[in-house]
């Protein structure tokens, strides 16, 4: 389907934001990294299986027998307190200031989406769903279907628009259309989606031309 088209058929968007909003690539390597070191898994592995999970899911998932309260407290000290390579994604700016109803759907807790959106130079929507508002986290579509309540918008009437594939999952799970970029992930990982592009700036200037 025609991303322009997704957009415009949308009553409300809701976003993702590392990998979609947001570049924190870097801190989000370094903090898994150690994670993997204290654990002796492949960083590889555990990077790529932690993107777009919420963090306490992915420690139980990986590492069962470790205290997972203990080990998510580290990460998010960790993250939080790393701002050294993050910065705004292309269209992001454009995106979050066209006026458009839209929500902040995150895995990450609400202190480090705030952190990484003020170190981005980003604005902060009204409504921003984070790990801390739901009991379970991508791929499970909670998360977006509390976005959506709180637009006060039909989740079949909203467009997700993410870049991994647990959230990809739970848009196409919440009944939403979902708009997949290919800022971390091969479009083979994004198949489920309805359609892809390259970031939020390929789409802008699509809807900016068009």
């Amino acid at each position: 389907m025609n991303p322009h088209a997704l957009l415009e058929a949308a009553d409300a968007l809701l976003v993702d934001l590392d990998g979609t909003l947001v570049d924190s690539t870097a801190p989000v390597r370094r903090a898994w990294n150690a994670f993997a070191a204290r654990h002796g898994l492949d960083p590889e592995h555990v990077h790529h299986f932690a993107q777009g999970r919420p963090s306490r899911e992915s420690v139980r998932l990986l590492v069962p027998h470790a205290d997972t309260a203990a080990e998510t407290e580290a990460l998010e000290r960790a993250e939080v307190g790393d701002t050294d390579g993050i910065a705004a994604l292309p269209g992001a700016v454009d995106l979050l200031t066209a006026g458009r109803r839209l929500a902040i759907v995150t895995s990450c807790s609400r202190a480090l989406a705030r952190m990484r959106l003020r170190a981005a130079g980003l604005p902060i929507p009204a409504v921003l769903v984070s790990a801390d508002d739901v009991t379970r986290g991508k791929p499970d579509p909670a998360c977006y279907l509390l976005g959506a309540r709180r637009l006060q918008v039909d989740p079949a009437r909203c467009l997700v628009l993410e870049d991994a594939p647990a959230g990809i999952c739970a848009g196409r799970a919440a009944g939403a259309r979902v708009l997949a970029l290919r800022t971390t992930h091969a479009d083979a990982d994004l198949r489920e989606a309805d359609a892809i592009i390259d970031d939020l700036g390929d789409l802008w200037s699509d809807v900016s031309d068009g």
